[in-house]
C-alpha cells in the first residue's frame, strides 16, 4: 500500500541532455514552483558507437558548462542536489572525469562549494571475464551469447546503472552526482524513492520526463516539472507558453521502448496498463495507476564498442538530369567500377575493404523502402570507405575520385562533371567503431558494478 505520509517530490527537468540548451528562465520558473531536485541526462548511444568506442563526448565543452553553470547555480540557490547522468555521452570514466572538471570549474568561478559525487560505471574486462566463465551473463535479443574475444576486443565497456548508486551518493550527502552510464530513467527516480514514494508512479513519472519538453505539446528545447506523490504524478512544462496533454505524456512510453506499457530497469519492471491521464487544465496532466513490479534478478545492462576498421569519405553531387534519369544504373555502374580499379591500382579484393555508397536527395535514408522513385533534381553521392587501416580506406577513395568527379553513364558519349563538397575531396573520419554487447549480468547487488568517489577531482 502506499504510504500517504510520504511528502511529494518535485523534479525540475530543464532538458533531455546537458549542453543542449535551456532558457535559463525556464529553470527560474521551477524553482519558484518548489523544485526538490534537479535531474538532467547528459548521455545517449543514438548518435552511434564513436563515443563510446572513442570515449568522447558528443556536445562541445562550451555548451556543457553553459548548462551547468546555470543549474549548478540554481542547486545552490535552493540547496537542491543537482543529478547529471552518462556523463560525456557514453558514461565512460573519461566522460565522468570531464564534466568533473567542468563542475570544478565552474563552482571555483562562481564561488559555490556544492559536495559533488562521482559514480564510475566502465568496467574491466577481467572482470566480466569471470562473470561469463560464471554464467552470469546473457544475451538480449537478437545478439547471441557472448564469447570472451568478442568482449576482449572492445575498447570500453560500460555497464548501465539504475537508481541505487545514485541513491547511495546522496544519502552520503553529494549535493552535485555526476553518475555514468544510467538509464534515463535513473536520474529523476533516484530522489523520490530515496524519500520513500513508490516505485510505480516513480518510474513512470521519470520515463514520461526523460527527454525534457519531448512529452509537451513544443519539444523544442526546454524542461518539464513533475511532481510525485503517493497515488501518482502530475506534469506541465516549463515554457508557459506550452502544453502536456493526455495524449503527449502517453504517448513518450512509445519512446524508445520495445513495449509501449512495459518497461524494463535494473530492479525491475515499469507496468503502465492501468495507467489513466487526466487533464487538470491546459497545460497539466495527471497521471494515476502506474505498478512497478519487483524483478527476480536484479540485472545491468552492458555496453561496449570496438573498432570496426578506418575510414575515409567523400561527397560529391550531381545534377546532370540524363544521369539522374538512371540514378540507378549509374550507382551499379559507380560500384562495379570502384571494385575494377581498386584491383587494377591497389590489388585489393573485395573482401579486404568495404565501401558504401548513398544517394542522398533519392534513397540514402530508407533504401529499399523509399516509396518515391521519380528521377530527383540532384543528388547528393557519399562515398564511404572502411579498410583495416587509414592509409589504404583513403587511397582506395583517391582511386575512386576520378568516377565520382567524371563517370558517365553507359549511353553518354561524353564525360559529364559533378560537384565534390570540399578540396581535397577525400575526408579522413579515423576509427570506426561498432557496438557489439548487448548483453546484462547478473547483479550480486545494486552497487557492485559501480565505484563512487567524493570530490570533484579526477579520477586516478
Amino acid at each position: 500500500m502506499n504510504d500517504a505520509s510520504v511528502e511529494p517530490v518535485r523534479i525540475l527537468v530543464p532538458s533531455g541532455a546537458i549542453g543542449a540548451g535551456f532558457p535559463e528562465s525556464q529553470v527560474e520558473r521551477g524553482l519558484a514552483l518548489g523544485a526538490d531536485v534537479i535531474a538532467v541526462d547528459a548521455g545517449s548511444t543514438d548518435s552511434g558507437p564513436y563515443y563510446l568506442g572513442a570515449a568522447q563526448p558528443k556536445m562541445s565543452a562550451a555548451a556543457v558548462t553553459r548548462d551547468a553553470r546555470i543549474l549548478l547555480r540554481a542547486a545552490a540557490d535552493a540547496d537542491i542536489p543537482l543529478i547529471i547522468g552518462s556523463c560525456g555521452t557514453s558514461g565512460t570514466d573519461a566522460g565522468v572525469d570531464w564534466v568533473a572538471g567542468i563542475v570544478r570549474r565552474v563552482q571555483a568561478e562562481e564561488g559555490l562549494s556544492l559536495p559533488v559525487a562521482r559514480i564510475y560505471s566502465e568496467q574491466r574486462v577481467a572482470d566480466l571475464r569471470e562473470q561469463l566463465d560464471a554464467g552470469r551473463i546473457h544475451a538480449l535479443p537478437p545478439l547471441p551469447e557472448l564469447r570472451a574475444d568478442t568482449l576482449e576486443s572492445c575498447t570500453h565497456v560500460v555497464g548501465m546503472m539504475g537508481h541505487e548508486p545514485i541513491v547511495d551518493a546522496l544519502a552520503a550527502g553529494a549535493r552535485v552526482v555526476l553518475a555514468g552510464r544510467a538509464t534515463d530513467t535513473a536520474l529523476a527516480a533516484a530522489y523520490p524513492l530515496m524519500k520513500g514514494l513508490p516505485a510505480g508512479p516513480t518510474w513512470h513519472a521519470a520515463k514520461i520526463v526523460e527527454c525534457g519538453d519531448q512529452c509537451s505539446t513544443n519539444p523544442r528545447g526546454g524542461g518539464v516539472f513533475v511532481t510525485v506523490d503517493a497515488t501518482g504524478f502530475t506534469v506541465e512544462p516549463l515554457d508557459p507558453e506550452t502544453s502536456c496533454t493526455p495524449i503527449t505524456v502517453a504517448a513518450h512510453m512509445l519512446y524508445e521502448t520495445a513495449d509501449p506499457f512495459r518497461m524494463r530497469e535494473p530492479a525491475g519492471t515499469l507496468d503502465v496498463r492501468e495507467a489513466t491521464y487526466t487533464a487538470l487544465d491546459s497545460r497539466r496532466v495527471r497521471v494515476e495507476g502506474s505498478r512497478f513490479h519487483i524483478a527476480d534478478q536484479h540485472t545491468v545492462k552492458l555496453e561496449g564498442a570496438r573498432i570496426a576498421g578506418y575510414e575515409t569519405m567523400s561527397f560529391t553531387a550531381v545534377r546532370d538530369p540524363h544521369v539522374l534519369g538512371q540514378i540507378e544504373d549509374w550507382a551499379a555502374l559507380l560500384r562495379t567500377m570502384i571494385v575494377k580499379r581498386v584491383s587494377q591500382t591497389l590489388g585489393l579484393g573485395p573482401d579486404e575493404y568495404a565501401f558504401d555508397i548513398r544517394l542522398y536527395g533519392y534513397d540514402a535514408v530508407l533504401g529499399n523502402l523509399e516509396p518515391a522513385r521519380t528521377p530527383p533534381r540532384e543528388v547528393g553521392v557519399m562515398l564511404l570507405v572502411n579498410a583495416a587501416d587509414q592509409a589504404t580506406a583513403t587511397a582506395i577513395a583517391k582511386t575512386a575520385n576520378p568516377l565520382l568527379l567524371h563517370l558517365p553513364t553507359r549511353d553518354m558519349p561524353y564525360l559529364p562533371s559533378f560537384a565534390f563538397a570540399s578540396s581535397p575531396a577525400e575526408v579522413e573520419r579515423g576509427a570506426a567503431y561498432e557496438f557489439v554487447l548487448h548483453h546484462v549480468v547478473d547483479s550480486v547487488t545494486p552497487t557492485g558494478l559501480f565505484r563512487i568517489e567524493f570530490g570533484d577531482h579526477q579520477n586516478g
